[in-house]
Order: structure tokens, then sequence, then C-alpha cells
């Protein structure tokens, strides 16, 4: 993990405040929206008019008005001659009289000539909100090193709503200069043609979900997106105690251009393992199951193997191992190209300490003792999303029943070994899978946490949506809209929800156009599917009700965005041990608004950050992005990210601006999307992303800010070190004494159904268990009252 220092910002020491009007005019068009764009006029301090000193951290600076203009007699020349961290920029000073006023939604087209000695320069990018005051919103562009005076160009992202001024300039974070004259910041002419319906008017508005012809060949709970196209679809032994015994471990490759499936053999039992795609676009894949739980006796069992996947050969090869089992464990990729990964059950079905971390550079998992340790356990599938500095947010979705101990939710510091509570989530005992997602774009470090459900009390699972802004010094979670409601079904068919019903299970699919649909679910513990699905906007913070699908999607399931644009899902697998084979494909309502847009070329798909890179379109795009493929199981996506590449426009060439912080795009392969202004996108190009050695910066503490810089929640340091956290056998919510392996019978069943026997018993066969015989000599739900060897017979319910 990348090491950097931690400062508080030093924003804006010099500089005008609001009322000056400017001395003598200036040589900018008359659609120019920058004041004192030459730096001609005098200011009443040291800077010029309109024009202020801003920048944070340990370095030596200067600022100064320089004869060496481009044209007219000024400029201004920032210089670093000696930098540990931080950065030092000229903006336009954050005022009334100065700062341009913008309006929401609209783009704006920023220039200004430069010379610069140091390639460690970047344009960047504050916005007023008309509530929290000025912030910091984005880097845009990184500026080459030039001797001669160079012309740079950039478009903003949209203007975010609340936003009514901007301010900008360019961040010197590397030792050298840069000088800059003769801004210019104009508003994109933008007409947006009508958008033409090409299905139902119904579909227009909410989409359309397809049921596939050919079902899926494997019971796949592990869906990844492959840097081909295709998808790897994961089941091992599928939660099949059959398939287990027989050692018949599965997975397929499938096409979606094809429409086709290929069986790939598969060394290992990989249900409910955890991965992730590497930077070379290999799927490294680890743990899995070694052992299913015994009626009395163990849980579920971890092993410590790991495999890499192939795209190419379609192989499976193994790396070194673990340092323990983990079964359900997180898997993140960093900024340099490593993983990191925590949680899940050992080999002896005991919860995990131990924190493991893959190095890229060795290609191997590393011994124990190069690890930082907390030494405390994290649960099943912990949801821990890269910030931007480095950190991890643990979002609070996890995977059965309660939460970690505190607040639910918290950032892991790993090279300060240090875990600091956030505040704010929710009924945080409610989150057992949860959907949790960085809004796009990932520069903004928003995360949305929604629905979930405690497969341990069994509740009706919830509608609570929850926000945070990590940009924030002291970020919490704050409350979001409710999700939308659907129909349920009870094992009765299809009725209205009602009250607080929401659902668990929940998916969360990134789309091109900068929404996130949310899909799929259930309101209990494996049972009781949801049919409903919405999409919500980042920049409304709303949900808008979409068409359903059609199939259940409840335990076992996933969803995914593919490079044409549409979202495939996948999977069902009920308590009552039934798998669902068919698959969905939903086309959002972009893909039926008229011609897409097209990426005609792309003059290089190897990109490094900091890159400005060229693109060919046929047709006028608003924006442009990277979508780092899925790699999700049972709600959990942590590395989903969307990642916004600001343009210069010249007619169909388009020059996307590449981030210079590989802590916002972790290296490796990314689906690229253009998106006109109806938000309807292009089929994807895939382009390889590499680092970190393109990184000319010692760190990535220039594109931090400060951000999260004042946490004041709980800080813990590692504990007393442990080999382990004792978990119960019944951590996965089935009790074991009925049934067979793949039967979940619920430790605790729906409140609405009563304490009785007869009434278990109506539920059990509401929701098609069928026969269910009794393992052993223990029955602790009352479910084999004649002690017959078989639950629920008709002397069993007919007994009091």
């Amino acid at each position: 993990m990348r090491r950097r220092r931690r400062s508080s910002a030093l924003l804006a020491v010099a500089g005008l405040t609001g009322g000056l009007l400017l001395a003598s005019p200036q040589p900018a068009s008359a659609a120019n929206l920058v004041r004192n764009p030459g730096f001609e006029t005098a200011g009443t301090g040291d800077m010029p008019s309109c024009w202020e000193k801003s920048g944070w951290g340990d370095n030596d600076f200067t600022f100064s008005t320089v004869n060496d203009a481009h044209s007219g007699a000024k400029a201004m020349k920032v210089s670093l001659t000696r930098r540990v961290d931080g950065d030092r920029k000229a903006l336009i000073t954050e005022s009334t009289a100065c700062a341009p006023v913008v309006t929401v939604g609209r783009q704006y087209d920023l220039g200004l000539w430069y010379k610069s000695t140091t390639p460690d320069t970047s344009l960047t990018l504050f916005r007023h909100d008309a509530t929290a005051g000025w912030q910091y919103w984005t880097d845009l562009k990184t500026l080459e090193m030039s001797a001669a005076w160079s012309r740079a160009t950039v478009r903003t992202p949209a203007v975010p709503a609340g936003t009514d001024r901007i301010t900008w300039g360019v961040s010197v974070y590397g030792t050298g200069s840069a000088t800059t004259d003769d801004y210019s910041m104009e508003q994109v002419a933008d007409p947006v043609p009508d958008p033409v319906c090409t299905g139902t008017a119904e579909q227009c508005a909410n989409g359309r979900w397809d049921v596939l012809p050919t079902q899926n060949p494997v019971r796949s709970m592990h869906s990844v997106v492959l840097n081909n196209g295709k998808v790897l679809l994961i089941a091992g032994s599928g939660n099949s105690e059959e398939q287990f015994e027989a050692g018949t471990f599965t997975s397929a490759v499938y096409d979606p251009v094809k429409g086709t499936y290929k069986v790939i053999p598969t060394p290992k039992d990989m249900f409910c393992s955890g991965h992730v795609q590497l930077q070379d676009g290999r799927v490294l894949v680890m743990s899995g199951n070694k052992a299913y739980p015994v009626a009395g006796g163990h849980g579920y069992e971890g092993y410590k193997d790991s495999y890499v996947f192939d795209p190419r050969t379609e192989t499976y090869s193994k790396t070194n191992d673990m340092n323990d089992g983990h079964w359900y464990p997180s898997a993140t990729a960093l900024g340099n190209g490593d993983v990191i990964s925590f949680g899940g059950l050992r080999e002896d079905s005991t919860g995990s300490v131990t924190t493991e971390y893959w190095s890229d550079a060795e290609q191997q998992w590393q011994p124990l003792w190069k690890v930082n340790q907390t030494w405390s356990y994290w649960g099943l599938y912990p949801s821990m999303i890269l910030m931007q500095d480095g950190r991890l947010f643990y979002s609070g979705s996890h995977v059965f029943g309660n939460n970690i101990p505190g607040t639910g939710s918290a950032i892991y510091d790993y090279d300060a070994n240090t875990v600091t509570q956030i505040p704010g989530l929710r009924k945080k005992d409610e989150r057992d899978q949860s959907a949790s997602v960085l809004l796009p774009p990932a520069q903004d470090q928003r995360v949305l946490t929604l629905g979930g459900g405690n497969i341990d009390s069994n509740p009706d699972a919830g509608r609570l949506t929850d926000v945070i802004d990590l940009k924030a010094a002291n970020p919490g979670y704050v409350a979001g809209p409710p999700l939308p409601q659907g129909t349920v079904d009870l094992g009765n068919g299809k009725v209205p929800e009602t009250g607080d019903q929401g659902k668990m299970y929940v998916s969360a699919v990134l789309l091109p156009d900068g929404k996130v649909l949310e899909t799929g679910g259930a309101l209990h513990n494996r049972a009781d599917p949801v049919f409903e699905s919405s999409v919500y906007d980042p920049a409304s913070n709303t949900f808008d009700p979409v068409a359903a699908d059609p199939q259940a999607r409840g335990y076992h399931s996933s969803s995914f965005l593919l490079p044409d644009g549409r979202v495939m899902s996948t999977g069902d697998n009920p308590g009552n041990g039934s798998w669902n084979h068919n698959v969905s494909i939903y086309t959002p309502p972009y893909l039926l608004k008229g011609p897409r847009p097209s990426i005609t070329s792309v003059i290089d798909t190897e990109w490094t950050y900091g890159d400005t890179q060229r693109i060919t379109v046929d047709r006028p795009i608003a924006k442009a992005e990277l979508i780092r493929p899925a790699a999700v199981t049972h709600s959990s996506d942590p590395n989903q990210r969307f990642v916004d590449l600001p343009l210069s426009v010249d007619g169909g060439n388009v020059d996307l601006n590449v981030t210079s912080n590989p802590n916002l795009a972790p290296p490796g392969w990314y689906m690229l999307f253009a998106v006109d202004a109806n938000g309807v996108p292009s089929v994807a190009t895939w382009v390889h992303l590499q680092g970190p050695s393109a990184l000319s910066a010692t760190d990535a503490s220039a594109h931090v800010h400060s951000f999260a810089d004042s946490l004041e929640g709980t800080v813990s340091r590692p504990a007393k070190k442990k080999t382990l956290q004792k978990v119960s056998p019944t951590v996965s919510g089935c009790d074991r004494h009925y049934g067979s392996i793949n039967v979940c019978v619920p430790t605790v069943f729906p409140d609405e159904v009563n304490r009785t026997t007869a009434a278990r018993c109506t539920w059990l066969k509401a929701h098609d268990y069928g026969r269910l015989k009794t393992n052993g000599k223990d029955d602790p739900l009352g479910l084999d009252r004649n002690k017959d060897g078989t639950a629920c017979g008709k002397g069993d319910v007919a007994r009091r």
C-alpha cells in the first residue's frame, strides 16, 4: 500500500476578497468568464487582482509575477524547491467578484498557456456549494513538461447540483516551476437532440428485462467480467453436497456476443471464495470451501489455497498458499497493484483475524511477518473500499448476522495500522447482505449503502439507504432516500410490500450514464423474493423505479455491467436448496433512445497515469469514463468504480485526461465508455491502465488535499496478537439438523410465522422444502415431535 503523509490543508492563504473591479481591459474574448486572465491588473497585495495563493503540506515555494509572458507584460510563476508532501497553486480568488458564476448541469471549456519544468503539475478545480461553501471538486488534467509556451484545454464535468461558482488554477506538486498566462473559460454550447424512442413507451421509460433462452450450466455465485468481454462464472460445488462429495467443481465462461457457455475444469471447491482482477487481467481467486457443516459439530471451513485464472487460456493455476483459511474473504485492489484481504472462516471454522497481502511484484501472498495486522475479526465478505488516499473504508456491508462491534463502519489506515470508527450507519446490525458502492464519479469519494437484513434474527429486510462523503474532514453517514418498494412472494404469490419492508441480497451496478441500478433481493433469510428494481441518481439523491427482473434473485445471485451497456443477472439459491439457472438481461432506457455514439478509434489502449489519450467519436459526446469490470458475489464488489475522464474536444477528436492518482483507479483493465448528452453510451473499448511506475511524484498526497483528516471517531490500534475469533457453527443462518447440506432451514423463522410446529411446517411447505429428514437426535426447532426421523410429518403437526 502506498505510503503517504497526513497534513491539514492550507487553503487560500492570500488574495483578494470581494468587491474589486478590474482597472484595465483584459485581452480575452467576450465569452471569457475569467477576470484578469492575463494577470495584467495588479492587486492590493503581492498577487494580481482576482488571484490568490493556495496549497498545503511540507514544501518550500515561491509565487511571483514575472515578465516572461505569453501575451501582454505579465505571467504567474509558482515554484517548489523542496517537497515532502502537498502542493502549491495559484487560483482564481474565492469571491463573488472574481470566481466565475456557473450553471448547474452545464459544462465549461477551460484553457491556459503554460511553461513547466516539472511533470508534477495539474489543473485543479474547486466549487462553491450554496450550503457547504468552498470545497475541492476534482483534478482535471496533468500538464506535460514544456520549455516553450504550450496551450492546455480541458472540459469540466457537468456542474453538480448546489454549485453556483467555481475557481481553478494550476497545482504544482513536484520540485520545479509552472508559469501560466492567458486563462480562458467558456460555457459549452451543447444543443441536445431529442431522443428517439426505439421501444414501447414503457420500455423507453423503465427499460426492459429479457430472460435468455440458454440457461447457465453451472450453479455459479461468483461473477467476474474478463478483459476480453466474457464472463467467468464460478460455482465450485455450487452449494451442493452431492457435487462436493463427488469432487465435481465447476466454472463456466459465458460469451455475451455469441450467447454461449464453456464449462471450465475447476481444481478446488471455490464455493464462497474471494476474487479480484489483477492488473494484467488475470483473476486472483482466494480460498473457498474445505468442508460443509456437520449437525451438532463444526461449521463451514475455509482453506488456504489460492489460484489465478487466465482469460487467455481459460485455465486455473495455483499460487502459494495464504497464511490462513478464508471462507467468505474480502478482496480489494490497491493503487500499487497489490491486493489486501480480510475476514472469512479458517480451516477449523473459526473466524480469521489474519490480514492477507498479495504482492503484485512478487506474484505471491506475503508471509505473515511482512503484513500489518490488527488481529481483529472483520466478519464475512466485509466491504472494504479503497479511498483516494490509500486508506480503506469499511462501509458496513457484510454477510451473515450482526455487524462488527462499534458504529458498524470504519476507516482503516494500513500504514498507521489504525482503525477509526465512522458514525451514522443506521441499524448497523441489519446490513447483512446490503450493497455498498463508490458512487460515480470516483473522484467525488461518496459511498451509498442500501438495504440489508439479518439472518440471525430474521426480521423483514429494510429500505434504509445511507450516503457518506469521504471528502469531508470528519465524514459520517447521512440518511439517503428509502428504497422503492415492489412486490414480494411470501410463498403464495406476489403481493405489494408494506410498511418498512425492503430487501437484502441487493445488487448494485454502476451504469455508464453515471447512475446506479439496484435490483434483486429478498425479504427474509433465503426466502421471499422481492421483485423491484430502481435507478439511483447521485446528482439528485433520488431513486427512480424501473422494470423489475421477472426472475427471483435472492441468495447467491449476482448482477453486473456488460461491455455493451446492458446488465446481466444470474442465480438464486433459496433455502429449499433449489437453484435458478435462468439468466436475465436488463436493457436500460439509455439503449432505447436511438443511435448510440461509437468510439471509432483509440490511438493507444495502453494507458499510464497522468496521460492525455486521444479517441475519435462519430458524434458529439458529453463525457467519458473508465468503469472497472465486475468481480461480484454475495452483494459485494468493493472494487467497482466509475472514474471520470475530463475531455478536451476538437470536433470528433477527443482528448481524455487520465487521473494521476492510482488510488482512484487501481492499475488494471477498464471499460472505456463515451456518453452523449442524452446519457446514451457507446459500446465499451477495453484499455489497460498501468502503474505505479508511471507516477513521477513520490506519492499520491498531492491529490489527497484535506479529505477525512480530522476524524473524531474512536481510534483503535492493533489488539493483542491472537490466532482466531470464535464463530457459531450456525453462522450461515441454517439449522443443519434438518435436510441435506444444501438445504437451509432457518435457525429463526420470520416474525410473522407463529412459534408453533404447525405454523413453521406450513411455512416450510409454502416454500417448497419437501420431505426433510432429521439429522441426529436433536430437534432444536421442534419439527420432529414424534421422533420418527422426519420433520413436519402428520404426527408432528397434530401434536402441540
